[in-house]
């Protein structure tokens, strides 16, 4: 039985008087791909940013219950928030670069962690770009503009900008959304290969895509956690009426 890395325990999330999650509860798979799936406005992307602590970046946001990562509650008061977002990596819908060339993109983080020894800073670029597959793609021209590249390229660069600060965990909001069919599948290759050192956990509307890379499943709607399981045992048999509907619909 896997042990699980996350594990999240009656967590609710408020917006003002507007309750969007409501009493999740589910660990999540050390070293496995989980996927979220759901309808729009269910959840998916809120639990994602309660993860990372990010929810709390609106003023209007309330968080209640637990969120542990490796057996600690990352909302104990004691907990320095901006440690746990280093350990935990967001790569959103659409790629953002940072206004800067494709090495300094890849640098920034460890920059600011303290990067160390000149050689070190290249290595650890190097390698975040080869484990993202853009190395070969970007190697000749690494003073370039970031914003010269392909928006497929964009998303792996700013994937790779988030594994120069060596997280543990990866959080995916629709990484793919945005991109052409083969940007995408370059994504998803890039995802299962990630698995063997992190912990990953992505929110997609695509349900080919989630039968192609999540070994776990969690399937939401409103605010609720409705159902969760080895991936195929949810696409193929799941237990819930509810699950089956969005399944059945999402596959027409």
């Amino acid at each position: 039985m896997p042990s699980p890395h996350i594990t999240v325990r009656n967590l609710n999330l408020f917006y003002h008087n507007a309750q969007v999650l409501r009493d999740v509860s589910v660990s999540i798979h050390a070293l496995h791909v989980t996927a979220i799936i759901g309808p729009s406005g269910c959840g998916k992307t809120s639990l994602l940013k309660c993860i990372n602590r990010m929810a709390e970046l609106s003023a209007a946001a309330r968080v209640s219950g637990e969120i542990l990562i490796g057996g600690q509650n990352i909302y104990e008061r004691s907990v320095d928030v901006t440690a746990v977002r280093k350990r935990i990596g967001l790569i959103a819908q659409k790629p953002t670069v940072l206004p800067m060339s494709i090495f300094e993109n890849v640098a920034y983080g460890p920059r600011i962690y303290g990067a160390g020894p000149k050689k070190k800073l290249r290595d650890t670029v190097e390698k975040c770009l080869r484990t993202v597959g853009l190395w070969d793609e970007v190697h000749t021209r690494p003073k370039d503009p970031a914003s010269r590249l392909s928006i497929g390229q964009q998303q792996r660069l700013c994937l790779a900008r988030g594994l120069a600060v060596e997280p543990e965990v990866l959080l995916f909001d629709e990484p793919t959304s945005s991109l052409d069919p083969t940007s995408a599948l370059r994504i998803e290759r890039v995802i299962t290969e990630l698995k063997t050192n992190y912990t990953c956990v992505v929110v997609t509307h695509n349900l080919a895509q989630a039968r192609r890379i999540a070994d776990h499943v969690l399937f939401m709607s409103d605010g609720k956690l409705v159902e969760h399981g080895a991936a195929d045992a949810v696409f193929e048999s799941p237990r819930h009426a509810q699950t089956q509907a969005y399944i059945s619909d999402e596959s027409l």
